[in-house]
């Protein structure tokens, strides 16, 4: 089998660093964040409270699919993938990529972000920009959906026996 091109998608906040992070640490391949692929002008948009269109992203995405096209070895790609042209834009040229989309409502998700510091990611009314813009990924995405209320090790269990890299288990 060969290694695995995942990107891990949702909105700010739900865990798709350190998802992605223990992902790629069990699967043994790279870990990348696409927030360090942003250009400067979209740091400064961001931190100013001002969303991006898809515009601001059209240059991002597509140095994201080159750099999931170039890893031959496979990779843990963390990614907000909101909508369902930036996956397919993500995915050209890699068809085997697959989704993790970490679901979960709103205050969850906003009661994790707001205990977090030094984040370009600015305020509430960002993230309500980011769930407004979301398209959960529809059933020919090839996507896999996870609750993102559990532990760290239950979301990572739960990726790696629904993505089919192993069987049952169950960590903690």
């Amino acid at each position: 089998m060969n290694a695995p091109k995942i990107i891990v998608m949702g909105v700010s906040g739900c865990g798709k660093s350190l998802t992605g992070a223990m992902l790629a640490s069990e699967l043994g391949v790279p870990f990348y964040d696409a927030d360090d692929y942003h250009s400067r002008a979209n740091v400064e948009k961001m931190a100013a409270g001002i969303p991006l269109t898809d515009e601001d992203r059209r240059g991002w995405l597509d140095d994201l699919a080159a750099l999931i096209r170039q890893e031959g070895g496979g990779l843990v790609l963390a990614c907000s993938a909101l909508k369902r042209g930036y996956r397919e834009r993500l995915r050209g040229g890699n068809p085997s990529a697959r989704f993790v989309y970490l679901r979960g409502d709103f205050e969850t998700i906003w009661a994790r972000h707001s205990r977090r510091t030094d984040h370009y990611f600015n305020g509430r009314a960002m993230l309500e920009s980011q769930f407004r813009l979301l398209e959960e990924p529809a059933a020919d995405e090839d996507a896999i959906a996870v609750d993102v209320s559990g532990t760290p090790g239950r979301v990572i269990s739960e990726c790696l026996t629904r993505l089919g890299l192993r069987g049952g288990g169950c960590r903690n």
